[in-house]
C-alpha cells in the first residue's frame, strides 16, 4: 500500500497509478489530529487500518494524483537517523567504513514540489544525495538484526542535502546536515510487503534532466538489518521515525540555484520532485564527483561565482 498526505494535510492512500483515496476519517476516527500524530498512530496500529483502508480504496473512486499537492509523508518525525559512508563505491573501497550514523533535525523535512533553500554560509558546496530510507513501524530499542524486518514499515525516497565545507570541520556535521530544508522526502511511502527485496532496488537522480546519481542498494556495505540494530542500539526509535541508508558518492554534484531535482527508487516508491533556490545566485562547477575523479581534479567542486567565491 501507498500512503501519503494530500492538500491539507488530508491522509490518502494511493489508488493504482494516478488516484488518491482520502483515509482520513478512518484514520482520526472523527478527531482534530496533528498530521505527524495521525500518521505516526496509523503506522503503529497498521493490524487495525489496513483493512479498512482497503475497502475504502476499493470502494472508492478518490481524485485524480494531478489534482491534488502532495505533501511530505512524515511531516515531523521524532527522529531521522542517517547512515554515513554506508556504500562500497562500486567496488572502489577495499573494505566498508566503520558502520556510522548522524541525525538530522525534523524541522529540516520538506514535501514534494517544495524547496530546497541554500542558505548563506561560506560552504565549499551544497550537495543532495539520492537515497532510499526505511520507516521504523514500532518502538525500536536494542533489536537484533535478525529481527529488524519486523520494525520496519515501509520505505520512502529522501534527499540528504549538504553543505560542505562548514567550519571548524570538527563541529561540521550539525551544521552541514540539519538545515531546514536538507530532508525532502515524498512522494509517499511504500508499505514493506510491497518492497521484496529492498537490497536490489536502483536508485537514480537526475538535475535539470540530466541523470547524475545512477546506483543499487546492493552496493550497501552495511546492509539494512544492520543499519536498524545500530541504530536502535543507541537509542529507542519510535513509529514514524526515519533511517536513511546513505548513498553511493560518485555521482553527487553542486545543487544550484533553480535546479529541478527529481529522485526515484525502484519498488513503487514514486518519482520526488522538488527545486533549490539560493537567493545568493552562487555558481559551482557541474560535474558529478566521478567525472572531476577521471580529471585529476579535487571531487569536491570549489565555487566559480557569486559570494564567498575564492578569488
Amino acid at each position: 500500500m501507498k500512503i501519503t498526505f494530500f492538500n491539507d494535510w488530508r491522509l490518502g492512500v494511493l489508488k493504482g497509478a494516478d488516484h488518491v483515496v482520502d483515509v482520513t476519517a478512518i484514520a482520526s476516527k472523527g478527531a482534530a489530529v496533528a498530521p505527524h500524530d495521525l500518521i505516526a498512530s496509523v503506522i503503529e496500529n497498521w493490524t487495525s487500518f489496513k483493512g479498512p483502508f482497503a475497502d475504502a480504496v476499493a470502494k472508492e473512486a478518490g481524485v485524480a494524483l494531478s489534482s491534488v499537492k502532495l505533501r511530505a509523508p512524515l511531516p515531523r518525525p521524532q527522529n531521522i537517523a542517517c547512515m554515513a559512508v554506508n556504500y562500497m563505491e562500486d567496488g572502489t573501497r577495499k573494505e566498508p567504513a566503520p558502520i556510522n550514523t548522524f541525525m538530522k533535525s525534523p524541522m529540516s523535512i520538506i514535501g514534494p514540489g517544495e524547496q530546497m533553500v541554500l542558505p548563506d554560509i561560506p560552504s565549499t558546496v551544497f550537495e543532495g544525495e539520492a537515497e532510499i530510507a526505511l520507516v521504523i513501524g514500532k518502538r525500536a530499542t536494542n533489536v537484533k538484526a535478525a529481527d529488524a524486518k519486523q520494525y520496519i514499515f515501509g520505505y520512502i525516497n529522501f534527499i540528504d542535502g549538504s553543505a560542505r565545507g562548514v567550519q571548524p570541520a570538527a563541529q561540521s556535521f550539525y551544521q552541514m546536515k540539519s538545515r531546514d530544508t536538507f530532508a525532502p522526502i515524498g512522494p509517499w511511502i511504500v508499505t514493506a510487503d510491497e518492497i521484496p527485496d529492498p537490497q536490489n532496488l536502483q536508485v537514480r537522480l537526475w538535475n535539470n534532466g540530466v541523470l547524475k546519481q545512477n546506483y543499487n542498494t546492493s552496493d550497501m556495505a552495511h546492509k539494512i538489518d544492520r543499519c536498524v540494530e545500530f541504530v536502535s542500539s543507541i537509542h529507542t526509535l519510535a513509529p514514524g521515525d526515519i533511517i536513511a541508508l546513505g548513498t553511493n558518492h560518485r555521482g553527487l554534484h553542486s545543487f544550484q540555484d533553480g535546479d529541478q531535482i527529481e529522485l526515484e527508487v525502484e519498488g513503487g516508491l514514486g518519482r520526488l520532485k522538488i527545486s533549490v533556490r539560493d537567493d545568493l545566485k552562487r555558481t559551482w562547477a557541474r560535474e558529478t564527483r566521478l567525472e572531476r575523479e577521471n580529471k585529476g581534479l579535487d571531487p569536491i567542486a570549489n565555487q566559480t561565482g557569486g559570494k564567498y567565491a575564492k578569488v
